[in-house]
């Protein structure tokens, strides 16, 4: 059967482009996790996710490479890169992906928090911290040209 042409599809993928994939429902119960398995998974002091059915997730370039994390549950990234991409109970209907990794992240914001219990103690002074732009940070730092090489926001 054709897929629906009106579907929403909302497109991702890791850094190097290795592994894209698209979802062809809108993400619900976008949430912070700041739990420990988080913030090893992720190098980071928390982690962003947002759900789906499995059926509305496809992968259309590449396959994440998955670790289980737990007993519970298995973390899908990016073998070439390391992305993390995805976050799935062993034998659920549902699979989250990581909110950084879709093509525009500003679309699902989170509506709740997680794991509230390993919150680090700064996290809730972050707004506060005074800001830079990233071409003020590369002025003054007297970088003309950083030679990115993550793949675009978009297929090419």
């Amino acid at each position: 059967m054709p897929a629906d042409s009106s579907a929403p599809r909302y497109a991702g993928g890791c850094q190097c482009g290795a592994v894209r994939y698209v979802l062809t429902a809108a993400p619900r119960a976008a949430s912070v996790c700041h739990c420990r398995m988080c913030q090893k998974a992720g190098g980071a002091p928390f982690m962003v996710f947002a759900g789906v059915k499995n059926a509305d997730l496809t992968f259309t370039r590449g396959a994440p490479a998955k670790y289980s994390s737990s007993d519970i549950a298995e973390r899908g990234f990016c073998a070439a890169c390391g992305t993390p991409l995805t976050y799935q109970m062993k034998g659920g209907k549902s699979i989250s992906v990581t909110i950084g990794s879709l093509d525009d992240p500003n679309l699902f914001p989170p509506r709740r928090q997680l794991g509230v219990e390993g919150t680090l103690h700064w996290v809730e002074g972050l707004a506060a911290l005074p800001g830079q732009r990233t071409d003020e940070w590369l002025a003054a730092a007297k970088i003309e040209n950083v030679g990115n090489h993550q793949h675009p926001d978009h297929e090419i």
